[in-house]
């Protein structure tokens, strides 16, 4: 492309036209900012004023979300079961003993998990590490916002997986580009 200034630049007309009509000039009027908003007109103080008390959320939500904190989650995943032999950053067992890999977290396979209110925050549940626990994401589902259900019930709807070492072994690999063993792993160290 050739500089502004440049005699040899060509600028480009849109004035083709089969009609005989003389090329329209484009003149800048200021016309004050303004709105539509449901087939009406708002200036952009009325769209101010119009805005002005419209909540997204309600005023106590930020003090409790609905989902967890990041802080949150980071404890709850600290506070359940370790996976033996694993490394307990990657695995662990959910509340009722489902193995779950950490990188999984929200999707439907047995492996996946999610962060879960036991007290269901529709009915209160508040988003600490006290009301918190690592559930596979299947159960979760299934439990909704029922507090009813029994630990038997819950059990009835985990999805079961046999999952053997070398199954984790290729999870972590595609996930992490390694393997990492927990401390209580036992056997034979080199040195």
């Amino acid at each position: 492309m050739r500089p502004k200034g440049d005699p040899r630049r060509r600028k480009s007309t849109a004035t083709i036209s089969s009609s005989s009509s003389p090329p329209r000039r484009r003149t800048q009027t200021t016309v004050p900012s303004a709105t539509l908003l449901d087939n009406e007109l708002f200036t952009e103080e009325e769209t101010a004023t119009f805005f002005k008390d419209l909540q997204i959320s309600s005023p106590d939500s930020s003090t409790n979300p609905r989902s967890f904190p990041h802080s949150v989650k980071q404890q709850c995943w600290e506070k359940a079961e370790k996976v033996k032999g694993r490394d307990p950053d990657r695995w662990r067992r959910d509340a009722l003993g489902n193995i779950v890999f950490r990188k999984l977290v929200g999707c439907p396979g047995c492996l996946c998990h999610d962060y879960d209110h036991i007290l269901p925050y529709s009915k209160g549940g508040k988003s600490t590490l006290e009301n918190c626990q690592v559930l596979q994401a299947a159960v979760n589902r299934s439990k909704g916002n029922r507090t009813e259900l029994s630990r038997a019930d819950l059990i009835q709807k985990s999805s079961y997986c046999r999952v053997s070492g070398r199954d984790m072994d290729l999870l972590e690999v595609s996930a992490y580009g390694n393997v990492r063993r927990g401390q209580d792993t036992g056997g034979c160290r080199i040195q």
